[in-house]
């Protein structure tokens, strides 16, 4: 069987992989996939079945996978596949709600995932999925007034607004939750718009969840009210979701997600009523520059 590369109808990005087989895939395969992910976006594999090892065994065909900080999330038997699930295994409960928040996969390291893999494992019978914003588009359509005001500007990032509160946090100062969190994972800064290694289009870097500052060329903090435009004027702050920047991305049952960590950013889609669902996540470094130059 032969792999096909699919526009998705009627969306603005994203294609669809049919025919594709892990066991099978050349060298110019997971060439013509890499380029693939970086031009549309995100690319959704069809009618996939592999093993924990073989879906680990897949990412490090595009990459150096990583091991997520938070050892509640490592799956038992690879630690680099993080688990998000909302089920009981083995009398341990899981983590609800992930991802339920503007933002891209460890934008708040000094290096950031690449690429992210996304294989459910576990899917609702009603609607559920990730919406996206494509950031290089996103700054394309800023007007020209806020694109100058950003120009050579810098984000600072960090975990503390969206790490779960454990059982064992209860009744903690939060001051003390806090500072354990950037203990873990010290703030950090990266260019407010960078240049993509890959495409060369300059795109932006902040995501509601993570991004709390925003500083001058020099260091010097800027109003707060620049970062609130940006988020307003990217999507981020639209909760009914229906921006023209938002992409929703659906998925069924056997379905494989890999995307552009780099260009996206992005928020899981939950059910209303919470149903069980489980996915397992392998995030990689490609190799290449993470933020590029400045733009």
């Amino acid at each position: 069987m032969s792999m096909d590369i699919i526009p998705q109808e009627g969306a603005e990005m994203g294609v669809l992989v049919e025919g594709f087989v892990a066991a099978e895939a050349t060298a110019d395969d997971i060439a013509a996939l890499k380029k693939t992910v970086y031009e549309q976006k995100i690319l959704v594999f069809k009618n996939q079945n592999l093993s924990p090892r073989e879906f680990l065994d897949l990412g490090r065909r595009f990459g150096e996978p990583t091991v997520y900080y938070e050892p509640i999330y490592h799956h038992p038997e690879h630690k680099e596949i993080f688990v998000s699930s909302n089920l009981d295994t083995d009398g341990k409960p899981g983590v609800p709600k992930t991802g339920r928040f503007w933002h891209s996969d460890y934008m708040f390291t000094p290096a950031p995932y690449s690429l992210t893999f996304i294989y459910p494992q576990v899917v609702p019978k009603q609607n559920r999925g990730t919406y996206f914003i494509d950031l290089g588009k996103a700054y394309q359509r800023l007007p020209d007034d806020l694109k100058a005001a950003i120009k050579d500007t810098w984000c600072w990032h960090s975990a503390r607004r969206h790490v779960k509160i454990r059982p064992s946090d209860v009744y903690r100062p939060i001051g003390e939750v806090i500072d354990e969190i950037e203990n873990a994972t010290p703030p950090t800064r990266h260019p407010t718009v960078f240049t993509h290694p890959v495409t060369g289009e300059p795109t932006l870097y902040l995501s509601q969840a993570g991004t709390y500052r925003i500083d001058d060329k020099d260091g010097t903090e800027l109003p707060a009210e620049l970062l609130q435009r940006l988020f307003e004027a990217v999507g981020q702050q639209d909760p009914e979701f229906r921006h023209e920047n938002i992409h929703l991305q659906t998925f069924t049952e056997g379905d494989l997600l890999l995307w552009d960590n780099r260009s996206l950013t992005h928020h899981a889609l939950h059910s209303a009523k919470p149903e069980p669902a489980a996915s397992f996540r392998v995030t990689v470094y490609d190799g290449l520059p993470y933020l590029g130059e400045p733009a």
